[in-house]
């Protein structure tokens, strides 16, 4: 069955910032003391040069140094100190350890002063406005598929078989091999409601959850199942895409890019990993070190300078999302 998706939420006319905004928000995850805080300033101009209308909540545990949060606070960042969310004692063994620390994300349901967010990984930079994604319909969890045709996938039978969600008639699922798969999505950029009965579901869901290994996206997948949508990939554009499904991808029609492909963080970038190379990489790369170095784009001289939200066309959107359509769900029993 396709998807009924956001149609009849979607204003005709573009969105022009009221005088009172809803209580929403985006919000990303920071832990250590490491270079990550990088991308999250360049995450916070980003979203600053394409006008958003609403704040940057940086959810950060209490491992992140105050030199960074104050270098946060500078870029107009809303820094919210999280605890630690670990999976069952003894088990991070079947998690990717550098995923473990990622269930920590499970905390940004207990925003409850917000009624909906947008999650973006740290990694991400926003190059065109998606304020238009928080009118999407309440009541689901809307995100990007994600492509199961990379090395990191070949613990799974979708990769043993040659199977991707983003090419489903390119191999068939085997009739032998039971019913395909639910859609997966890439949990590094997300539309989400917070709630606190859903966050101690989530919490309490988990302890008895074996980790798996991509952690907390596995485990945001089984959890919201049930209510997942799809949404364009221009929302999260995992740059894998550009190699593994390149007749997917528009690129001058992305908005959303997410650097998560090894070797591709613009503030670690030196060109030597595979694919690296690419023109179309090192475009994207360029582009987020432009957005970085602005120095129009820092908070206080961006406030001194005064700015007001323009409209924002969701025509395209609307097109994008009958292209959404397409899709086919499988009905899958709830996990929590």
């Amino acid at each position: 069955m396709a998807p009924e998706l956001v149609q009849a939420a979607l204003k005709p006319a573009g969105f022009t910032k009221p005088a009172s905004l809803p209580s929403r928000a985006y919000v990303t995850f920071l832990a250590g003391n490491g270079d990550y805080v990088k991308g999250v300033v360049g995450l916070a101009k980003g979203l600053r040069k394409v006008k958003t209308a609403y704040p940057l909540i940086v959810a950060v545990l209490p491992d992140v140094p105050e030199e960074h949060r104050r270098i946060l606070e500078s870029q107009g960042c809303i820094v919210r100190e999280i605890e630690p969310v670990y999976p069952p004692e003894n088990q991070t063994q079947f998690a990717m350890a550098y995923y473990v620390i990622n269930y920590s994300k499970l905390r940004i349901w207990e925003f409850v002063e917000y009624s909906k967010m947008i999650y973006l990984d740290g990694d991400i930079q926003v190059y065109d406005n998606i304020d238009h994604l928080f009118d999407l319909p309440d009541g689901h969890f809307y995100a990007v598929m994600d492509c199961f045709c990379e090395k990191t996938w070949s613990h799974t039978p979708q990769y043993k078989i040659g199977y991707c969600q983003q090419c489903p008639d390119k191999v068939n699922w085997p009739a032998e091999m039971g019913q395909p798969p639910s859609l997966y999505f890439n949990a590094g950029m997300f539309v989400f409601e917070p709630s606190i009965s859903t966050y101690h579901d989530l919490l309490k869901t988990l302890k008895v959850t074996p980790p798996t290994p991509f952690a907390e996206q596995d485990f945001l997948n089984m959890y919201f199942k049930d209510i997942y949508k799809p949404i364009p990939l221009v929302y999260n554009l995992v740059l894998a895409m550009l190699w593994r499904h390149p007749e997917n991808v528009e690129l001058d029609k992305v908005k959303v890019v997410h650097y998560c492909a090894a070797g591709s963080k613009p503030w670690r970038y030196t060109g030597k990993e595979e694919n690296m190379q690419r023109e179309d990489i090192k475009m994207l790369v360029e582009k987020w070190w432009g957005i970085y170095n602005d120095e129009s784009l820092d908070y206080m001289k961006f406030v001194a300078d005064g700015f007001d939200a323009e409209p924002v066309n969701l025509q395209s959107f609307i097109a994008a999302l009958s292209e959404a359509g397409a899709v086919q769900y499988v009905t899958a029993p709830s996990a929590a």
